[in-house]
């Protein structure tokens, strides 16, 4: 039976896509506690901005948007060759596997330490206490959690909903409208479920300052996105070359049979 399933390559192809889609979105939520300065990574001036009566904003965004762009990517191309219920199938197993992620997480930062060798192996690099450090880096991501998932469900399922209108209008062609178009509205979604629930609602940051990082993430979000939109038909070459263009046209025409029955 394994055997039967994995000789068939659409079924290795949903593997590799839904292996791809998971990594991502777990690394994303595990590295998010890390801020930068977009600009200086870019080489540019600082940005200096008001912004909804916040004075001196500039770019700074957490690095868990940079696996981020491509679970989007990988959404997209999984709702054109298997349809939304593959989407949501794989929306709600991440989920469940980020929230055991940060499950055990919890219990690794409660677990007693080792007070001898362990404790301060990291002095030599400034970190005097290693406990403290683990607590902290993996702790703060604790604290986004409730936000972090409920964004990433919504967002999942908001892309899924409008690529799927989208294609009952323009059928199999414009690849880029349906995918950059379900794009802009989910990550709108997840950057103002994340913000407001994680530190408008949880953390008491004033709201003038959680909208105005609302704004300047989505704006990054958006320009990536469009930037984004070759690679969508990079994958799809790719899969039709590594399906063949029959089998790769078959299973489009199924997802869209699907989506206007839906």
């Amino acid at each position: 039976m394994v055997h039967a399933l994995l000789a068939d390559k659409a079924n290795r192809l949903f593997v590799v896509l839904a292996g791809c889609f998971i990594a991502n979105a777990l690394l994303a939520e595990m590295i998010g506690v890390k801020l930068f300065q977009l600009e200086t990574a870019l080489g540019v001036a600082k940005a200096d901005f008001t912004l909804l009566g916040q004075p001196h904003l500039s770019f700074i965004l957490s690095v868990g948007v940079l696996p981020w762009p491509l679970v989007f990517i990988l959404t997209d191309v999984i709702n054109d060759y298997y349809g939304v219920r593959g989407v949501r199938f794989l929306t709600l197993l991440t989920a469940g596997i980020i929230a055991f992620a940060f499950l055990v997480l919890f219990l690794a930062i409660a677990m007693p330490p080792d007070r001898g060798w362990w404790i301060g192996s990291g002095m030599a690099h400034g970190v005097p206490d290693m406990q403290a450090a683990f607590a902290n880096i993996f702790g703060q991501s604790m604290n986004i959690i409730i936000g972090s998932i409920t964004a990433f469900i919504i967002g999942q399922l908001v892309d899924a909903f409008i690529f799927r209108r989208i294609k009952r209008v323009t059928g199999d062609d414009r690849i880029w409208l349906r995918a950059t178009g379900s794009t802009l509205a989910s990550q709108l979604i997840d950057s103002v479920v994340v913000t407001y629930l994680a530190f408008w609602v949880l953390r008491d940051m004033p709201f003038p300052l959680a909208t105005a990082l609302v704004i300047t993430a989505y704006t990054y979000k958006l320009v990536v996105a469009v930037l984004a939109t070759p690679l969508i038909y990079l994958a799809h070459a790719l899969i039709e070359r590594y399906l063949g263009r029959e089998k790769a046209h078959a299973m489009r025409a199924d997802a869209l049979r699907l989506a206007a029955e839906q």
